[in-house]
């Protein structure tokens, strides 16, 4: 296990909430009360970066962002790495 876990937020709450199920509002607010203690973790960078890190990523809310932000995430980085090149 990754030393940064120990000292996460997530550690105080219900696992479940940072895995929510669906696309509707329940799920949407779900997602946004995860982040909202991702917000006041004092590990949130090495919990994104070990979720960009995953060769197959992982689902939920790593680090405050969901899926779809860290997706939209890595094709930002990846699109300026290319404008650099």
């Amino acid at each position: 296990m990754d030393g940064w876990r120990a000292a996460a937020a997530c550690q105080e709450v219900d696992p479940d909430l940072f895995f929510p199920v669906g696309t509707g509002s329940p799920a949407l607010a779900q997602a946004e009360e995860a982040k909202r203690v991702c917000g006041r973790c004092p590990v949130r960078e090495p919990c994104l970066r070990s979720a960009l890190a995953q060769p197959h990523p992982p689902s939920g809310v790593w680090g405050g962002l969901t899926e779809t932000e860290r997706h939209a995430l890595e094709r930002r980085a990846r699109r300026r790495a290319n404008e650099h090149r």
